[in-house]
Parts: C-alpha cells; sequence; structure tokens
C-alpha cells in the first residue's frame, strides 16, 4: 500500500506531500488541474520513462519519493535481492531526475540502494498495478489478452507456461542447429565430391614409396643411356684387367709392382705392410673389373619398360604438382583427406540425427503446449462466467463475452492466439472487443477485469486513471460501488470526475492550480512575476467534501448542487454500512 508521496519540482510540482491511507483514494480537479500529474509521479517513482518535461522550468533536478508498506512476500525478495530494510513495515522508493547539457540522467534508490531499471520494473509488478484509458490499446493485443488470461489461470497455468518456455527453447536450439546444418549441406557435397575424386586418384595412383619417383628417374637415365654405359663399362674393365692395346692394365701394373715389393721385403720386413696393401689393392681391381663386365653384359636397351616408366614419372609429377609439390607431402594429403571423406560420410549421419532431434523437441513442445491450451480453455470458462457476473452490476447485464482461443504456431509462451469476444446487445454476434465497444463500455470491462484479478494480483495498490470516462448516472454509481468493494481487497487510487464516484471515497483530495509569486504566495494571473503550480488538499471533512462534490455536480455551490453533493455522501456511508454488515455476516458464517 502506498503511503505517502513526496514530490519535488516535477512537472507543474514545486513542493507537494500526500499521505494516502488504505481503501479508496480519490483524486479530483478540473480538467487540466494536474491531476495526471500526480499519477505520473508514482509512474517516474516506480521506473516509468522520464523526459526534460517532467523537470520544472526554471530547475534542473526533479525528485519523486514514495513510500510504501510491504508484507512477509517483498520482505523476502528485497532480501533476496541484498537491500536491507529499513523498518517493520515500509520500503522507501525514490527517483531523482537530472538535466545537463540537453541530457536526463536519473537514479532509482530502494531504501537508498541504488537499483537499475529491470529490478525496478520486477519491484513495481509487486507495488501497483495502473489501469488507464491507453490500456484500451492492450485489449487488442493478443499477448496482453494471453498474459490476462494466464494470471487469471493461477500457479499451475503458470507452470505450465514455464514447461512450454523450456520446450522452446530446446526445440530453438534443435532447430538452429539443424538449419545450420542444412545451411552448410552443399558445401559439404561439394566438400564431399572433391575429396571423393581426389581419394579415387591418389588411391589409382598406388602411391607407396616417396622416393619411387627419384628411382624412376634414375631408371629413366640408365634405359636412355644403355650404349653409353656398355661402352664406358668396357672401357673401364679394360684399364683394370685387360687391355687390348699394347699398353697396360692397372691390374697387370698391380701385379708387377707385388712382385718387386716381394723381393724387397726379403731384404727389409718393414716393406710387409705396403706389399699388403697393394695385394689388397689388386684384389679390389680384379672384383671391380669383374662386377663392372657384369654389369656391362647385362645392360639390355628395354623400350617398352623406358616408356612404363616414363609415362609412371609423369603421372607421379602431376600428382606432385597437385598435391605436392613433393611425392612425400602427396602422401600425407592422401592419408588426411581419407580421414577428412571418412567423418562427411558421418556428418551425413549427424543431420539425421539432429533432424530426429528436433522432431522429438517439436513433439514435446507441441505435447506441452496442448495442455497448456487445455489449462487455457478451462481458465477461460472460468473468466468468462466471472466477469460476466462482475459486469452485472455496472449495467452490462445483457452483454455476452467470450475468451476466443486459436491455435497457432507454438512459441516460447503457447500456441494460442487469444481474443476477447464481446456483444454488448441481445442478438447481436460476438466481435472483438476493441472493434465493438464503446468508451464507456470498455472503461467498464478493464474494470470489472481487474476485479476478477483483484484477488490474484500480488500488487497492493491499484491506480485507475478517470476509468469512468464516457459514462454517468446508473452506470457511475455501479462503478463507484466496484471501485469501493475492490478497495476492501486493496488500496484504490481513483482520479475521476464523476462526484457519484467521489462520494464513495474513504480519502478524497482536491486538485487545483494556483498562481504564486516569487516568495510562494498566492497571487492572481495580472502579476507578470508568478509562476504556475499544482497544488493538492486533503479533503478531510465533510464540509470541504461536499462542496467538492457540489463544484464536480453543478460548476457552483448552488443550494441544488450543496443537497445532491449531501445526499450522495449520505448514500455512500449507507453503502458502506451495508457492506460492512455483509462482510462481517460473511465473516460469522464461516465460523466454526
Amino acid at each position: 500500500m502506498l503511503l505517502c508521496l513526496r514530490i519535488e519540482n516535477f512537472a507543474l510540482v514545486d513542493q507537494l506531500e500526500l499521505d494516502f491511507g488504505a481503501g479508496l483514494n480519490v483524486l479530483t480537479g478540473e480538467t487540466g488541474a494536474g491531476k495526471s500529474i500526480i499519477l505520473d509521479a508514482i509512474d517516474a517513482a516506480l521506473g516509468g520513462k522520464v523526459s526534460s518535461r517532467l523537470i520544472r522550468t526554471g530547475t534542473s533536478r526533479a525528485m519523486v519519493e514514495a513510500t510504501f508498506t510491504f508484507n512477509s512476500a517483498l520482505a523476502a525478495w528485497l532480501s533476496e535481492q541484498e537491500i536491507d530494510l529499513i523498518d517493520d513495515n515500509s520500503v522507501v522508493i525514490s527517483r531523482e531526475i537530472t538535466a545537463t547539457s540537453g541530457n536526463i540522467r536519473s537514479r532509482s534508490r530502494v531504501n537508498g540502494v541504488l537499483v537499475n531499471r529491470q529490478l525496478m520494473t520486477l519491484l513495481r509488478d509487486r507495488l501497483v498495478e495502473i489501469t488507464a484509458q491507453g490500456q484500451t490499446v492492450q485489449v487488442g493485443q493478443s499477448a496482453q489478452v494471453r498474459d490476462w488470461l494466464d494470471l487469471y489461470g493461477g500457479e499451475k497455468l503458470m507452470q505450465q507456461r514455464q514447461v512450454v518456455t523450456t520446450a522452446f527453447t530446446a526445440y530453438q536450439i534443435a532447430h538452429q542447429q539443424t538449419e545450420k546444418r542444412r545451411t552448410s549441406e552443399r558445401e559439404r557435397l561439394q566438400q564431399f565430391d572433391l575429396l571423393t575424386y581426389q581419394v579415387q586418384e591418389l588411391g589409382t595412383a598406388n602411391l607407396c614409396e616417396p622416393d619411387e619417383l627419384e628411382q624412376l628417374e634414375q631408371e629413366q637415365q640408365r634405359l636412355n643411356h644403355v650404349v653409353e654405359l656398355q661402352q664406358m663399362s668396357y672401357k673401364v674393365y679394360q684399364a683394370l684387367y685387360q687391355n687390348d692395346n699394347e699398353a697396360p692394365a692397372v691390374g697387370d701394373l698391380l701385379g708387377d709392382s707385388e712382385a718387386i715389393l716381394n723381393d724387397m721385403v726379403e731384404y727389409d720386413s718393414q716393406l710387409q705392410p705396403l706389399l699388403d696393401l697393394v695385394r689388397d689393392a689388386q684384389t679390389a681391381v680384379v672384383e671391380v673389373a669383374r662386377q663392372i663386365n657384369a654389369y656391362g653384359d647385362g645392360l639390355e636397351a628395354d623400350p617398352q619398360r623406358l616408356e612404363e616408366a616414363e609415362e609412371r614419372i609423369r603421372e607421379l609429377k602431376q600428382i606432385c604438382r597437385k598435391y605436392g609439390p613433393t611425392l612425400t607431402e602427396a602422401i600425407a594429403y592422401y592419408q588426411r583427406i581419407q580421414s577428412e571423406l571418412a567423418e562427411l560420410n558421418d556428418s551425413e549421419q549427424s543431420i539425421e540425427s539432429l533432424e530426429q532431434q528436433e522432431k522429438i523437441c517439436l513433439e514435446k513442445l507441441t505435447q506441452v503446449c496442448g495442455q497448456l491450451t487445455d489449462l487455457r480453455r478451462t481458465a477461460a470458462a472460468a473468466l468468462e462466467a466471472r466477469l460476466l457476473k462482475e459486469l452485472k452490476p455496472l449495467a452490462m447485464e445483457k452483454v455476452k463475452f467470450k475468451v476466443e482461443i486459436v491455435l497457432t504456431t507454438p512459441t516460447a509462451v503457447g500456441a494460442d492466439k487469444i481474443t476477447f469476444m464481446f456483444s454488448p446487445n441481445p442478438g447481436e454476434p460476438l466481435q472483438p472487443l476493441i472493434e465493438i465497444a464503446s468508451g464507456g463500455e470498455m472503461s467498464r470491462f478493464l474494470l470489472a477485469l481487474k476485479s476478477c484479478f483483484s484477488l490474484a494480483n500480488s500488487a497492493g495498490t491499484m491506480v485507475f486513471d478517470e476509468i469512468d470516462v464516457g459514462v454517468s448516472g446508473r452506470v457511475a454509481q455501479a462503478i463507484a460501488e466496484k471501485l469501493h468493494q475492490l478497495s476492501q481487497h486493496q488500496q484504490v487510487l481513483c482520479v475521476t470526475h464523476q462526484p457519484l464516484i467521489a462520494a464513495m471515497a474513504d480519502r478524497h483530495f482536491r486538485v487545483d492550480k494556483q498562481t504564486i509569486d516569487n516568495n510562494g504566495k498566492k497571487q492572481d494571473d495580472s502579476n507578470q512575476q508568478v509562476r504556475t503550480v499544482v497544488r493538492v488538499t486533503s479533503l478531510d471533512n465533510i464540509t470541504t467534501r461536499r462542496d467538492e462534490l457540489a463544484q464536480l455536480a453543478g460548476g457552483k455551490s448552488a443550494n441544488e448542487a450543496i443537497a445532491f453533493a449531501e445526499s450522495l455522501l449520505l448514500q455512500a456511508a449507507n453503502h458502506r454500512r451495508r457492506g460492512a454488515g455483509e462482510r462481517e455476516r460473511g465473516k460469522a458464517g464461516k465460523s466454526p
């Protein structure tokens, strides 16, 4: 419940402090008197949007402070946010708005602790609910209507809605993963085709030895020079072992050297090592001559093998140009792409797995959405009956109302499009409420709707901004009684032009504009050195309330208007007494 509102330099308010009470609190005043400024201040204190126009002209700083009572649930929530309690029964919320160099800055505090806008939004929902004429637009918004229905459906429905949100998140993740894989599928197939071709090409090349190319090139050189190699082999053989010319061969010379050294050893044994070296050299020369002779004899021209070697060399060089540059690197690339190709094959199986997982998640989402729809249909039936009951006292006994639920694509909040359908007159078909309801009908509908939610609403204060627009007479009296009924469960703040509603108030405030001088004294408009301010007067006695009601009813305090105002106050007092008696009898009937 809102206990106190303190305002400084806010719009047309220079300084103002208001103390509210339980029950029905009413603000009255002429059109343009500044009643909405009070509600704007409450909205600003609780994190609403602010602009430079809200800072009083001639100043650079505005401040709004609202003090609320709280319950154990709110105290526990504040403790979770690490916000200390000031005392046992109140929480102080303040907002400072500053204009600097064309920019607007604001800081919000809860019990002196700086808080961000997100936290203020969460706190606002626990303290105040504001119903204004602008909510007419919300009635036509499926999302808002859905939220209202879900709120009425209670904890079980809200829990199922959370289950849907969780299932939708899981489906989204699965769907995004599948779509990502599908998006890359073309690239995967292109890569798969390329690697398949390359694996086949490299596999056909039968790459085994990294030095195969070097060996083939050596073989090619040998096959290309068979005749030259034969001739040179024979020359080496002749030079080492058997020379056809008169000149002696190396073997012969070594033999002669051996014979001389052998004679010399007989005279000097120290020459024995040299003799041994010559003998070894002769043996080696003979062996080389034998092998070179065999090599030359074994050489044979082989054009077919030469062609095969050259063809293989061309093949391997082509492989190296594409996958090398060396044969060793080409073989390593071949081994790597075999693994990559295997992974791409696995990817094809993976997309099937992802599609299956997405299907499972969608089936789960559809199932829990269906359960949520069933709960909403049950809540809709209950809301229809309750709302029609609430509308009857508001001179809408013959209206028809239905909550239309149409299945749509599943979302995070279900698979339902919800519309309030309305028929104000017998025989007329149901149509969307936003399209058919008049201003007065919409005002009464919103009031009845809030009455349905009053027990489920966690906010301790309900604010109604000119909920009586477009109504008068009997309907205005019905709205007054409904507001009083609501105020028995929650604090109600109401801006009104209707004397019938104002008469029902537990606390009545008159809002008006005054012109003051620099010393704060009231002046008339002819004084050039004046400022306009909003003043709020608490009408605490029967006389001031009567005069204000007479002003609302007749525009002046004529005898007829005074009499009418007195009758309204008497009628309101009688209504409150009857209501109190009925509540007492209800309590007695419930006692064991």
